[in-house]
């Protein structure tokens, strides 16, 4: 699944911060990374708590408050944790809290692979968000999407 946990993600962001200046790319990357764990078998660190939370605190920890950087790279563990939101990785709470249950992640396969055929219906809901999100930010405009490409920002009509 790529386009549920973006679209999901955009949105959510969206309709909490409502903030102009927020960069969505680094977001985008974070609603999907942890899909890179299927290249280990399945649900792995990348679908942790702890390890979306470590990110989040090393990031604050190691940027100047109120800098530009903070405020572009927040994007990455918010996008993460959404994820984690948006594919029911509390379900597993071996991998969800892994390391403090343990070290392994026992036969922790895909989380959507439990999910059948509503994956199909998810994706479709993500495609329709993302081409709502296009429409609705105008990224049909080249002028438009050259701007997002540069700054990450998204301009919603109100």
């Amino acid at each position: 699944m790529f386009f549920w946990f973006v679209g999901t993600s955009i949105a959510t962001v969206w309709f909490v911060f409502r903030d102009p200046a927020f960069d969505y790319r680094l977001l985008i990357v974070g609603s999907v990374l942890p899909v890179a764990d299927g290249l280990f078998g399945g649900a792995r660190v990348l679908h942790s708590l702890t390890v979306a939370v470590v990110l989040l605190v090393v990031l604050m920890l190691a940027t100047p408050a109120r800098s530009s950087i903070r405020k572009t790279l927040l994007g990455l563990p918010i996008g993460m944790l959404l994820h984690l939101v948006f594919d029911g990785a509390w379900t597993n709470t071996r991998v969800f809290w892994w390391p403090f249950g343990g070290w392994d992640f026992g036969d922790a396969g895909r989380l959507d692979a439990g999910r059948g055929w509503w994956n199909v219906l998810l994706e479709l809901i993500g495609l329709a968000s993302c081409l709502w999100i296009v429409r609705a930010t105008g990224l049909r405009d080249p002028a438009r999407r050259a701007w997002f490409r540069r700054t990450g920002q998204l301009t919603f009509a109100s």
